[in-house]
């Protein structure tokens, strides 16, 4: 116990910096616990696949296969935390279940939270035997690299004694209990640590009293609560793609905010890999459940770049009236233009039920920009839109709103204009509006053919026309802008200014006469030829973007050598 004392004194001071002030009780937080109202599980050999059981009125009971489709199966598996699921299976393949048949006709939209919250007869009414029990497979997420490691090192120099300390287990006086109430046959496994170690986290509420710990966690996460516990100790943590999410699970169980949002991003690896979009759709609300703000902006960013990808993939029919909002509010969705959002929008609700209430309705709506709608499109759209048909009174003040902006100064309307995003653009990529260039940032040998031909070469330079704005008052006002992507000093001097780092993205016009009244705030997009996929979104500052390293971008870099730019103009008015 010397040694133990001694450490403790030694580290102290280190770790007393670092951890975070905060005092939540480890007995207190929100956990997984003994099974729920509603709560679902797979009865079969693999924890992935099996008969869907459901939990009501304090007893398992199966599923009819009535109905029982992939929307269905979608619900089952996200509510077991997979990113979505394979198919769904019929007439008792995953074997006959015993006990009350719970639900039967059950129909789901894919995007409900619980298989509960599905339209079902009612629990217990059914017509079926146990031969028809429901089952699912769900995604494992096998197809990534789970063995990938990454390091998490917040030890600042401490003494690889207290990671030997842990592993030698003497001396400890509380023992930690690994447990998963909701599986009667999962046996909980039993390690011991040091209080004056565990002390030193606030957050895990340790007193002299403290004996004991119960940890409740899904069964496939047991074994890596080990490694958890082994992080207090020694401040390092090794995460991979596999372990995430149990990692990520045990920081918010025991209120480790900054652990939390380490290993958080970890899951950002994965964003680019799903073309599905189910993954991303499951981390969002994996997100919210764990109230990792990081984590659901990250997702969020990366299904705003990619939005026309996401709108067109499976995923895209089960994502909640939550995430519609959060995604309708941003202003870093890259979209053709905003009528693109407002007929997606109205295509999205065509195929939901569960969107009834008309503030519900009225709340999707309001987060569209009708002002920025190309007025040909939006006169057009009274005449072709269902939804403006069942809400003409909405529509109709919101399109007078829109041609107010377009047909007057905006110094003589501004004052009604409170809510600021409302006239301001999103990233449009419409050819009014952007240029794409199929260089790829990679300096090469080429340098002479550079040198003598980079005037003359469509890769790396282009011009194009767009208005000085989006209103109709400036559509016969047209400036011209000059895009280049910069690879070597020279050719920053040559034009007289200098590169602070290469290569360098240049959008510039020399048409300043509206300044005054017209600020730009552009983008560069930068896109995967062969996917795709936009992976990064830089600010034009002062004319001209540096493109990050892959080690400064908030994503990887998928395509490193294959990639092209894509310049977007977004002018607002001052």
């Amino acid at each position: 116990m010397t040694r133990c004392r001694s450490l403790f004194a030694i580290v102290w001071p280190l770790l007393f910096l670092q951890v975070s002030a905060q005092s939540w009780s480890i007995f207190g937080v929100q956990r997984k616990g003994a099974p729920q109202e509603g709560g679902v599980r797979l009865v079969g050999s693999v924890p992935t696949a099996g008969r869907v059981e459901v939990y009501h009125s304090g007893q398992w009971g199966t599923v009819c296969d009535d109905n029982w489709e992939m929307a269905q199966a979608q619900v089952v598996c996200r509510q077991l935390g997979f990113p979505g699921a394979v198919s769904a299976s019929v007439g008792g393949v995953n074997g006959e279940g015993s006990g009350p048949i719970w639900l039967d006709d059950v129909t789901c939209t894919g995007s409900e939270s619980s298989l509960a919250s599905c339209r079902f007869k009612g629990w217990g009414i059914t017509d079926c035997s146990h031969k028809e029990d429901a089952g699912v497979i769900c995604e494992s997420g096998s197809s990534v690299d789970d063995d990938q490691k990454f390091s998490l090192d917040h030890s600042i120099g401490l003494s690889e004694d207290l990671g030997s300390l842990f592993d030698q287990a003497e001396n400890c006086d509380v023992d930690v209990l690994v447990v998963d109430s909701s599986d009667d046959q999962s046996h909980g496994k039993t390690f011991c640590v040091h209080r004056v170690i565990l002390s030193l986290y606030p957050q895990l509420n340790i007193s002299e009293s403290t004996r004991n710990i119960s940890v409740d966690i899904s069964q496939t996460c047991h074994h890596h609560v080990y490694s958890f516990f082994r992080y207090f100790y020694t401040r390092k943590l090794d995460v991979t793609l596999a372990s995430a999410q149990c990692q990520h699970q045990l920081s918010y169980m025991f209120g480790m905010e900054h652990l939390l949002e380490e290993v958080g991003k970890v899951f950002t690896l994965l964003l680019p890999q799903d073309k599905t979009f189910r993954t991303q759709v499951s981390l969002y609300e994996y997100g919210i459940r764990t109230e990792d703000l990081l984590l659901q902006e990250n997702v969020l960013q990366y299904l705003s770049w990619n939005f026309e990808s996401f709108v067109s993939s499976p995923a895209w029919k089960t994502i909640t009236v939550h995430m519609m909002e959060a995604l309708l509010s941003r202003s870093d969705l890259v979209v053709e233009d905003e009528a693109f959002l407002l007929e997606t929008l109205e295509n999205w609700l065509e195929q939901r039920t569960d969107v009834t209430s008309p503030k519900r309705l009225i709340s999707l709506l309001n987060q569209i920009r009708f002002c920025m709608i190309p007025v040909e499109k939006l006169y057009d759209f009274q005449f072709t839109s269902s939804l403006y048909q069942s809400n003409e009174e909405y529509f109709s003040s919101a399109i007078l709103r829109a041609f107010q902006f377009n047909s007057l100064p905006f110094s003589k309307i501004r004052k009604h204009f409170n809510d600021s995003d409302s006239y301001l653009p999103r990233i449009y990529t419409s050819s009014n509006w952007s240029l794409v260039l199929n260089s790829t940032s990679t300096r090469n040998n080429m340098y002479n053919q550079y040198r003598h031909n980079y005037y003359s070469n469509p890769e790396r330079q282009g011009s194009f026309s767009t208005p000085a704005h989006n209103s109709v008052l400036y559509n016969q006002k047209i400036l011209q802008w000059q895009a280049q992507v910069l690879l070597y000093s020279w050719e920053c001097s040559n034009q007289g200014f200098t590169c602070e780092s290469l290569p360098m993205a240049r959008l510039i016009t020399y048409d300043r006469s509206y300044q005054s009244t017209i600020r730009f705030s552009n983008k560069l997009i930068l896109t995967c030829k062969t996917e795709n996929t936009v992976f990064h979104v830089q600010d034009f500052k002062n004319d001209k973007a540096a493109i990050p390293s892959n080690g400064t971008m908030s994503l990887p870099n998928p395509c490193p050598d294959n990639y092209f730019y894509t310049f977007v103009v977004r002018p607002e008015f001052i």
